[in-house]
């Protein structure tokens, strides 16, 4: 048992690990809102969540701990290559940080939250035409296939190298020796994180972001949805009829 704690480290720091989870949910969030008109503010501010989230994440990339920064994860595609042939032989091999995999899924993942988001904000504020609609669900699509990759890259990976990924992704422990260890949780950056996503919620919540949609104003209804005012829908209802 001794043994096992002493090679218990920490690998993934605070800000990382808030990072992950909140662009998760604020993915899964957007996805779920995306058809639905009810739900289109709460659609929309999630977008800008994950964008944000995104902006903090490369900004942490080179400013982060370890295991954090980019320049620790980025392989080769050899390398890559390498790696999943090692999965797929049922030896692979062992990485404290990302592996080559998971670095790849990492990057794919932020090349297409920012293609998304941007789409997204362009075509609400209807910029680009129906092609960039249809470009922003094809971004989405492509991130909603890669995080799918990605979740079953991890089993796979927690199964053969009988580690629990997902859980060092919460607790930020991993098995390693005492050198591989990061020295700080970087508590106050996750606070700060944690503050500004609580912030914007809570400001978009209270209509102090209307600027940010369009110009338009936007009324809060009682169950939080945030639907657009009667007379903004009046006037894209208005704008319907005369293309009909």
């Amino acid at each position: 048992m001794s043994e096992l704690i002493q090679n218990r480290i920490l690998v993934w720091d605070l800000p990382t690990r808030w990072f992950h989870w909140l662009l998760a949910a604020s993915f899964a969030g957007a996805w779920l809102t995306s058809e639905s008109e009810r739900y289109s503010a709460l659609h929309v501010m999630l977008g800008y969540t994950l964008l944000g989230l995104i902006a903090f994440r490369l900004v942490w990339g080179l400013a982060g701990t370890r295991y954090a920064r980019f320049k620790d994860f980025a392989y080769s595609p050899a390398r890559v290559v390498q790696y999943v042939k090692s999965l797929v032989a049922g030896k692979p091999e062992h990485y404290l940080g990302h592996n080559p995999a998971g670095a790849l899924a990492v990057f794919l993942l932020l090349g297409l939250g920012i293609a998304t988001g941007v789409s997204g904000w362009l075509t609400y504020n209807e910029i680009g035409g129906e092609w960039l609609e249809e470009a922003h669900e094809l971004f989405a699509n492509a991130m909603l296939v890669v995080v799918g990759v990605h979740i079953a890259g991890v089993v796979v990976s927690s199964f053969l190298h009988r580690e629990n990924l997902a859980r060092a992704m919460v607790t930020g422990y991993k098995q390693g020796g005492p050198d591989g260890s990061i020295n700080k949780k970087r508590g106050i950056a996750a606070l700060l994180l944690i503050a500004a996503v609580a912030g914007f919620w809570g400001l978009w919540f209270n209509g102090k972001l209307d600027s940010l949609v369009s110009g338009q104003a936007s009324a809060q209804t009682e169950d939080g949805g945030g639907h657009r005012d009667e007379e903004d829908r009046r006037g894209r209802k208005d704008r319907h009829d005369d293309d009909d």
